[in-house]
């Protein structure tokens, strides 16, 4: 029996990993997921689902929603990704990573099977939360999308509830070219006579939801028409205001359709979202005396509302340590970030990142202070040596930086 490291090393190797090395990890249907549910006996119908898509904000809305769901006193399964350290990261129960024995298990129990179908590394993780939800009995599991929703490996499922947070132009090669095009990929994982809860919309992508949920005769709520006293919450970052609106209006449905949520409930879950789900990497204070951020934030959507929660900081001199994988438009996502910031520029230790060299001809050139390193360790090494107790140091750009900080 392989150790749990042996296992997680066989999955990396064994499995083309989006994440890893981009497009040829990619599954054009939905034709191996389902034969792979059907193989373990559909586990996914044995429990109720939240299904969760967007550009930005989809995971920090799935640790909200599950903390509450958590505070209310249901046993709640949460699926997300990617992970940042361990691969369990993806599978959790109210808050804990599902355990190495399951993991080790169900590998060696259905390896034959998982090489014979030609699996994805998502795929596999997502029948493996699924199998691991059915065996724990959970009374609701909050699903996040990989990519996209249409043909994404989670939208097998028949959810209590959808949630669409926010349409940006990303993974284009894939979604299209255009907000409507991604809103129709996103908007996939609307269900027949299944309510959705839209975060944030344009005038391109809301008629591309209202359109969709029409057809499928869905109730559609739009969160930014609704109004609610923001609440307190331990996810700090003015950016996660949006995304705290949208899981109000998503909890106010699901209390709609009999759901036992108190506003007691509401507001702790809110309070304890880091505590309840053990999330890292959003607006994460790694450090004070200089303040040193990381965020997962790795699109020119996502990095923009960082710039603004960087400008709401009081600080002397700024330092950026920001690294990139190699399908990201750098060059708009780097418009956001001040002129006069110190640049630590790095290469995350994946196949899929942004060389230094190609990264340099994407720096702008009125960036005057700019430096490059092999890693990311080096850049935040150089970061911590030059500031000083008044200043700040972010990191990120991609989350393969997050996870080499954290």
């Amino acid at each position: 029996m392989r150790t749990y490291q042996e296992t997680i090393d066989w999955l990396f190797s064994n499995l083309p990993m989006f994440q890893r090395v981009g497009a040829s990890a990619m599954k054009k249907d939905l034709t191996n997921i389902s034969e792979l549910c059907e193989y373990l006996g559909n586990p996914q119908e044995r429990f109720k689902t939240i299904h969760i898509a967007g550009t930005n904000g989809k995971g920090s809305t799935s640790h909200m929603f599950a903390s509450i769901l958590h505070e209310a006193g249901y046993k709640v399964g949460l699926t997300t990704s990617p992970h940042l350290k361990d691969f369990r990261e993806r599978i959790r129960m109210n808050g804990a990573m599902c355990e190495e024995e399951f993991v080790i298990d169900f590998v060696a129990k259905h390896e034959q099977k998982i090489l014979e179908q030609g699996a994805s590394f998502f795929e596999i993780a997502i029948a493996m939360s699924f199998e691991y939800f059915a065996q724990q009995k959970v009374d609701i599991a909050v699903i996040e999308t990989g990519l996209g929703g249409r043909l994404d490996s989670t939208n097998i499922i028949l959810p209590e509830l959808s949630v669409i947070t926010n349409i940006a132009l990303e993974h284009t090669q894939f979604l299209g070219d255009t907000l409507e095009l991604i809103a129709f990929e996103k908007g996939g994982i609307i269900k027949p006579n299944t309510p959705v809860v839209i975060g944030e919309t344009t005038s391109e992508t809301k008629k591309v939801f209202t359109d969709l949920a029409t057809e499928r005769n869905s109730k559609i709520i739009f969160a930014e028409e609704k109004f609610f006293q923001d609440l307190p919450s331990d996810l700090i970052g003015s950016y996660q205001i949006k995304n705290r609106r949208t899981v109000l209006t998503a909890v106010e449905q699901l209390i709609a359709q009999g759901w036992e949520i108190s506003s007691e409930n509401i507001s702790n879950g809110l309070l304890n979202v880091v505590k309840n789900t053990n999330l890292r990497g959003r607006w994460d204070i790694l450090d004070q005396n200089p303040l040193i951020v990381a965020d997962t934030a790795h699109n020119p959507h996502g990095l923009l509302e960082i710039a603004k929660q960087i400008n709401e900081q009081s600080y002397n001199n700024l330092h950026l340590v920001l690294g990139f994988v190699n399908d990201k438009d750098v060059k708009e996502s780097l418009s956001f970030f001040p002129k006069m910031a110190t640049y630590y520029f790095c290469e995350p230790d994946v196949p899929r990142k942004l060389p230094i060299d190609e990264l340099r001809n994407v720096v702008p050139t009125d960036l005057k202070n700019v430096h490059y390193f092999d890693s990311v360790a080096k850049a935040l090494i150089a970061a911590k040596e030059s500031a000083q107790e008044n200043d700040m140091i972010y990191t990120g750009g991609s989350t393969f930086v997050v996870a080499e900080v954290i």
